[in-house]
């Protein structure tokens, strides 16, 4: 192991649980132990998740948050004995190897309950109202400290806790952490005064207009919090550990309305100075740790970074409040483990938290520990399979339902947290199977096939694996996606997976009766019907031409047409590099496409605003000319506008080679144009069906 990790695999003590090192697994809705947005139980797929998690070396694990009410079906988290006694029976198995586990409760999201169109439908219809209460009590869920507008939707605002509710809440946290110390779980987290969750609005002044005794002071505002650890104290004894999953400052502006890296703003939520005194009231309340980053819903890519928010952001302000505790801190958010290492070693935290990486690949903490790095599939930030709650102008959580059920779930790895469905099984009669496309569906499915027991043959027409992948990793922040088209190309290298380069198929013939994936990728979409379209730029061949480094020659002004996720991604690299770019977009939102998380989109769209980039939107191109584009306004308005190259990014269309039969299976955007998670579990999936 590099010496310079070693502080991370030395013990450390919450109260007085010795944890073996410094490595934490925060939690995760959808990793969950006792069930996830269903009735709750023991679940045995959240326990294999878990349970490969700490055969891997994390020290201290903690699973999925768990609601002490769920929000589905209005059950109460302590009132099911048969899941605690499985539980009970399962633990001795987790402590076999040598980690600790604290059961993260949640007393809910409050206003940040993510709201769909159905449930926009549920709440506004009087009938409906009434009649899903028993599943879905939208009133009870929604309800926070104060009126207020709900992060998501304006048809389903929050009203106001009534004491009594609260002190139901409290009595719950309270005798679901006896259970869980009578089953034998280490500690409990209580989450949270963070992230902007229900308890976390309560300490927010802009947020808690209460003028009651969860109201109005600084001691009333943290009350919530503060009568859940006493409780728990009380019932279950000064030595069981009792974490705080704690956000150092709100980094909000307003509602729906976050601060970005860097910016000047007044803060309406917790600020630093408030934040010094709340975490040596909170330890002096009784709170063991305090498991921190930053950020609200508002403000939602601080505890959810996207590739944009840079490395360690969290980390100055974990480290600066430490000063103000006795009791172990931990940082989370886009940290690098090298940095933790050398925080940890100072003395100024005591824990390093990582989440996601975990989906991606469990085993990488083991392979950080033996020196073989190159072999983690590394988390690309994305959120397409954890977190892709996703909400744009006049729509709110645009998220498959099945989505909504399955949080965690990864992009880049089809078997995480469905192991029912997506799991390696031996083939009893090897094939020699084709791949048209040395893509990353082209790479995945290889993969597949070959730990299968296939023989996968790629034929590739360039002279590289990656298609359109290495153009979508081109920008300068996705380090993390080169990582992964590495991490492919190396698998592909030592599976010894047969790889024909420079080798284009454009007659299926030769492979009559054969199996044939063919993973050809699309096209782009040329605006054709636009005056002069041959001057533009197409967003991929930009791209690649930028890894050349061409940015210099594209001039100072740019204009981009389409402003979906690659077209605005195009724009923030271009301004990054100095250059002015404009945007152009025919929707009446940017970014507004199912499948990409808020934390990711509103970064972006708050990131232009507040960098004063052009954006134009309910706009139309019309003409491309030398030196400016004309552009039809939602008014129906034309007009020009300087720039001295336009970019197109209109999108793309599927391209293959010919029409699924029998043995040809098609992979990836050749068959519907998605993203990453669509093109890997697709991969995955044919590749298992062969």
């Amino acid at each position: 192991m590099n010496e310079r990790l070693e502080p991370l695999f030395t013990p450390w003590k919450i109260g007085s649980c010795e944890i073996k090192n410094r490595i934490v697994l925060t939690s995760m809705g959808g990793t969950n132990l006792l069930g996830w947005m269903e009735k709750n139980h023991f679940d045995k797929e959240g326990a294999k998740f878990i349970l490969q998690v700490a055969k891997n070396h994390a020290g201290l694990v903690l699973p999925g948050c768990q609601p002490v009410y769920n929000p589905m079906f209005g059950q109460w988290l302590y009132k099911n004995d048969k899941m605690y006694q499985e539980l009970a029976e399962w633990m001795p198995k987790f402590h076999r190897t040598g980690a600790k586990l604290f059961i993260q409760l949640t007393a809910g999201f409050g206003r940040s309950f993510t709201i769909s169109e159905m449930m926009e439908t549920l709440y506004t219809n009087r009938f409906l109202r009434v009649v899903s209460k028993p599943f879905m009590d939208l009133d009870k869920i929604t309800a926070t400290a104060s009126p207020s507008p709900n992060r998501w939707s304006d048809k389903v605002p929050s009203r106001e806790m009534t004491v009594e509710e609260i002190r139901e809440f409290v009595d719950a946290f309270v005798k679901t952490a006896r259970k869980l110390k009578d089953a034998g779980v280490d500690g409990v987290e209580i989450h949270a005064v963070h992230e902007g969750y229900l308890l976390d609005q309560f300490t927010l002044k802009y947020v808690n207009h209460r003028t009651d005794e969860y109201g109005g002071s600084f001691e009333n505002r943290y009350r919530f919090a503060v009568d859940i650890v006493k409780e728990i104290k009380k019932e279950c004894g000064k030595d069981f550990p009792v974490s705080l999953r704690y956000s150092v400052q709100s980094k909000t502006k307003g509602f729906r309305e976050g601060a970005l890296p860097g910016e000047t703003y007044v803060e309406v939520g917790r600020d630093l100075e408030e934040s010094e005194r709340a975490v040596k009231y909170l330890q002096d309340a009784g709170y063991d740790m305090l498991n921190c980053d930053n950020g609200t819903y508002d403000a939602w890519y601080w505890a959810h970074p996207p590739v944009y928010m840079p490395d360690n952001c969290n980390l100055k302000d974990v480290e600066h409040i430490k000063n103000f505790v006795d009791i172990p801190v931990v940082c989370a958010g886009k940290l690098d483990p090298y940095a933790a290492a050398e925080s940890i070693a100072a003395g100024r935290m005591d824990g390093a938290g990582f989440a996601r990486p975990f989906l991606a690949d469990r085993e990488w903490v083991t392979k950080l520990m033996n020196d073989r790095a190159e072999e983690i599939r590394p988390c690309i930030l994305c959120h397409n399979g954890c977190f892709n709650m996703c909400h744009y102008k006049g729509v709110p959580n645009d998220q498959d339902l099945s989505d909504s059920l399955h949080l965690a779930r990864c992009a880049v790895n089809a078997e995480t947290l469905q192991t029912n469905k997506h799991y390696i099984k031996k083939t009893s009669s090897p094939k020699k199977v084709v791949i048209i496309g040395g893509g990353i569906g082209g790479m995945e499915a290889a993969r597949v096939l070959k730990l299968r027991g296939h023989s996968p043959v790629i034929y590739e027409k360039s002279g590289e694996l990656g298609g359109t992948f290495i153009a979508a990793s081109a920008e300068s922040y996705k380090e993390k996606l080169r990582d992964l088209l590495n991490w492919y190309r190396r698998q592909m290298k030592e599976m010894n997976i047969e790889i024909h380069l420079n080798s284009e198929v454009e007659d299926l013939s030769a492979f009559e009766n054969q199996e044939l994936i063919i993973a050809t990728g699309a096209k782009a979409r040329l605006l054709k019907k636009v005056n002069g379209y041959e001057k533009m730029v197409e967003a991929s061949d930009f791209l690649r031409k930028e890894m050349e480094g061409a940015m210099d020659a594209v001039g100072e002004t740019v204009a981009v047409i389409g402003g979906g996720l690659t077209g605005s991604e195009i724009a923030y690299e271009l301004a990054l590099k100095g250059k002015k770019p404009i945007i152009i977009e025919m929707k009446d939102d940017l970014i507004s496409q199912k499948g990409v998380c808020l934390a990711n989109s509103s970064y972006l769209r708050e990131w232009f605003v507040l960098h004063d980039v052009p954006v134009y939107l309910e706009t139309v191109l019309k003409e491309v000319k030398d030196g400016s584009i004309i552009c039809t306004t939602k008014d129906n308005k034309d007009i020009e506008i300087a720039c001295d190259l336009a970019i197109s990014s209109a999108g793309y269309i599927p391209a293959p080679l010919q029409a699924e039969t029998k043995h040809v299976h098609l992979v990836g955007d050749c068959k519907q144009v998605g993203n990453l998670r669509t093109v890997i579990w697709r991969a995955y999936e044919v590749a298992m069906a062969i």
